[in-house]
């Protein structure tokens, strides 16, 4: 008679806690921050640190975490779709700004590659770790996207994504304190460029209309970089 299988051993247990434990420190991270809106508190950032901390304590290799938790990646999808949202919603914006908002998209954009090439020369990354660290200055949905298309690594662009929304949030706030920028417009662009999805959340802080345009030009961002990604394997790839 075979010897029943320990229920920690189970796929559907071992799903159902992981994802718990994932959620539930989200929520009171979110918690948290709203209570003491510090940089060091932000979500993306203690959440992580607070699962990588408990999968260290009981020995659980990230394969086992992701094999658990899988199908939150899979919510990935849907949300780009939903991204469509914003764009209808300030399709008024979109008419009335579009050169400023594609000069601004084509800028943050060729910064980032360019930027993320040079701080891979500078550690010595090379290969699909390089790759992995190009597309960090994009939401997470897109910048999977583009990372497996161009060949790096999507888990691991998803990490680079995280601390570069977190520093671009932190930083992107002193910016606004020494340059001149006044305009809702130019605010919340440099944080929808710039930081994505923690840059948003730190705009909308600032402001409703920030908080807007910075969705907005996140997407925008993400989209153009997904149409522009197979061109950009095709050149590394020459």
């Amino acid at each position: 008679m075979a010897l029943p299988i320990p229920l920690w051993d189970e796929p559907l247990a071992q799903a159902a806690v992981w994802s718990a434990v994932t959620i539930g420190f989200y929520v009171v991270a979110k918690r948290l921050y709203r209570w003491r809106p510090v940089p060091w508190l932000m979500p993306l950032l203690v959440t992580p640190a607070a699962l990588i901390l408990v999968a260290l304590a009981l020995h659980v290799s990230y394969r086992d975490y992701i094999r658990g938790t899988g199908w939150l990646i899979g919510l990935l999808g849907p949300a780009t779709v939903a991204f469509a949202l914003p764009i209808y919603e300030q399709r008024a914006v979109i008419r009335r700004h579009w050169p400023v908002l594609a000069v601004g998209m084509l800028a943050g954009s060729t910064t980032a590659f360019l930027t993320g090439w040079a701080l891979s020369t500078l550690l010595g990354l090379d290969g699909a770790l390089r790759l992995s660290l190009l597309p960090r200055s994009i939401s997470t949905p897109f910048a999977m996207t583009v990372s497996g298309e161009i060949g790096g690594i999507p888990d691991l662009t998803a990490v680079f994504v995280v601390v570069t929304g977190v520093l671009g949030a932190v930083f992107g706030e002193l910016l606004l304190a020494w340059l001149p920028v006044r305009t809702a417009l130019a605010r919340g662009a440099l944080f929808g460029v710039g930081a994505h999805g923690a840059g948003t959340a730190k705009a909308l802080e600032i402001g409703r209309e920030e908080g807007s345009i910075a969705g907005l030009v996140m997407v925008l961002v993400g989209l153009l970089n997904v149409l522009a990604a197979p061109a950009i394997a095709h050149y590394l790839g020459s």
